[in-house]
């Protein structure tokens, strides 16, 4: 056939490989931070500096779950796309908030209420958030669900707390949030277990609703 040939040529597309399911790495990602943010809530971290969060709000909740958010767009996923996204825009978020304006803050008792409320306004925007994300979550599985439930106690707890300035509340926030980490993990190693079988080993539940 010569180059000048007006046969139609049917050009034979490469297939496209799947892409790996990035909830997993989000959901990882996620508890570990809401993990070690929740325990310093709960007054555990006595010996320690209560920070060893903030370098993993950058680098793994944030971060590597805003990379899985950006995957879950491209596996079509709009639910895992706004959810990771999200929750990785809100570990960098506060992150900064507390390195570029609430140390500032907490450096001074005259103004360290006003971080308590700076981060209770933050938490209550983004329970209206996870307010419209638990609805959606009842159409994904019940594993998933339970992951945006106790978030969602957790952050009605915690901005409760900070408005009112109660430690006990903010307490009970840190123990939920603990709860909240493990949920994740356990949906995170359900993801990565049953993706390596190919079939459900660990069970997440059935949706709620279809």
């Amino acid at each position: 056939m010569s180059v000048n040939d007006d046969r139609t040529t049917v050009a034979t597309a490469t297939p496209t490989l799947p892409a790996a399911d990035p909830a997993p790495l989000g959901l990882a990602a996620f508890a570990l931070t809401t993990f070690l943010l929740s325990a310093f809530n709960a007054g555990w971290m006595t010996k320690s500096s209560g920070l060893s969060w903030l370098g993993y709000a950058f680098a793994y909740g944030g971060l590597c779950q805003l990379l899985a958010g950006m995957w879950e767009f491209k596996n079509k996923n709009v639910f895992g796309a706004t959810a990771f996204s999200t929750y990785g825009g809100f570990w960098i978020g506060l992150g900064l908030y507390v390195e570029l304006v609430g140390a500032k803050l907490l450096a001074s008792p005259a103004t360290a209420s006003q971080f308590d409320r700076d981060v209770g306004w933050i938490l209550l925007a983004f329970a209206i958030f996870n307010t419209y994300m638990l609805i959606a979550s009842t159409g994904v599985n019940a594993a998933v669900f339970a992951v945006f439930l106790t978030l969602e106690a957790t952050e009605i707890s915690l901005f409760a707390g900070n408005f009112a300035l109660s430690t006990g509340v903010i307490k009970l926030g840190g123990y939920i949030g603990v709860l909240t980490a493990l949920v994740a993990w356990y949906t995170s190693a359900a993801g990565v277990m049953n993706g390596l079988r190919g079939r459900p080993v660990i069970p997440v539940g059935k949706p709620f609703v279809s």
